[in-house]
């Protein structure tokens, strides 16, 4: 079955950086959407980034911040955060899609993704 497990969640000061990764397996990671998605409390998930081949689709809270990329070889997803900032606090959700086509509010909208992983906490303190 599909697995989705992210990695490399952590504290740090705002201002500074952290890369996010998400290993996947089974099913063909070729060219695939895959997305990175954020909730933290009381708030609704979120699209923050997403990747289909070499185009990449992002919040607008982010664009400028965070980059977006992986490595199909090795199946995994990335996500380099810059510039830190304490709204940026959220649980951090990696996700791929079924789908083969979507316009760029599909790519980051949640109800386009099939499956999840577990999740991994980035806390930006100020």
């Amino acid at each position: 079955q599909v697995q989705l497990q992210e990695s490399g969640g952590g504290s740090v000061q705002a201002g500074g950086s952290l890369r996010l990764s998400c290993a996947a397996s089974g099913f063909t990671y070729s060219v695939t959407y895959m997305g990175w998605f954020r909730q933290a409390p009381g708030k609704e998930r979120e699209g923050v980034a997403s990747i289909y081949g070499f185009i990449q689709y992002y919040g607008d809270s982010v664009k400028g911040r965070f980059t977006i990329s992986q490595d199909t070889a090795k199946k995994t997803l990335y996500l380099q955060m810059n510039s830190l900032k304490p709204e940026d606090t959220a649980m951090y959700y990696c996700a791929t899609s079924r789908l083969y086509s979507m316009n760029a509010i599909q790519a980051l909208d949640v109800k386009s993704y099939n499956y999840w992983g577990r999740g991994t906490q980035v806390t930006v303190s100020s």
